[in-house]
């Protein structure tokens, strides 16, 4: 294998999935900037959950609210349920780790929270299960998936559907559409 011409067919896929995924998601990128805007200025938080690389994923973009991601401001409520390894390997060893995020809803969600799985298949378990328990507790159930939106269709509103079957394509555009949901909040919220 040449890497040269490896590198050069990763970047022509990744251009091809990058002008699919843009036509396709720009509504439900405006319901998601749009609730989660809602959210935050009225007190509320946004929850990213997912595992994995989404379990990165999510980390890295509750970081960037509430840290910052361009501008200086106040921070954002945001918050990622793959980070406390205590409530995780607990729940998974005494529950199952089909619960792991669904009994930190249940623990932690208020009613008008956001909350944003993170799947590339759009079926993992412990996702759905806690998608379920979000809206059950007045949540709002959103998503990120890939392939065909999996389970997760019908569950979140909005959900973001990269036309991709390859992950490390989807996981590149969540990234990418992470980043802009971080920046459009910032402007409306700390500028």
């Amino acid at each position: 294998m040449d890497p040269r011409q490896f590198l050069a067919e990763q970047f022509a896929d990744h251009e091809k999935t990058v002008a699919a995924t843009k036509t396709m998601v720009a509504d439900a990128f405006a319901q998601l900037a749009d609730a989660c805007t809602v959210a935050l200025k009225s007190g509320n938080k946004i929850i990213f959950f997912g595992n994995g690389g989404s379990a990165a994923d999510a980390q890295h973009l509750a970081a960037e609210l509430v840290v910052r991601y361009r501008l200086n401001g106040r921070a954002l409520a945001a918050l990622a349920l793959t980070t406390d390894t205590s409530i995780l390997t607990a729940c998974s060893n005494d529950f199952s780790y089909d619960d792991i995020f669904a009994r930190q809803i249940e623990a932690l969600l208020r009613p008008g929270d956001v909350v944003i799985g993170i799947s590339t298949s759009g079926n993992s378990p412990n996702v759905l299960k806690a998608l379920e328990a979000a809206r059950d507790r007045g949540g709002v159930a959103t998503g990120l998936s890939g392939r065909d939106g999996g389970k997760m269709t019908g569950l979140c509103d909005p959900l973001i559907v990269i036309p991709s079957n390859v992950t490390a394509r989807i996981q590149e555009m969540h990234i990418l559409i992470g980043h802009a949901l971080c920046d459009v909040l910032e402007q409306r919220l700390r500028a």
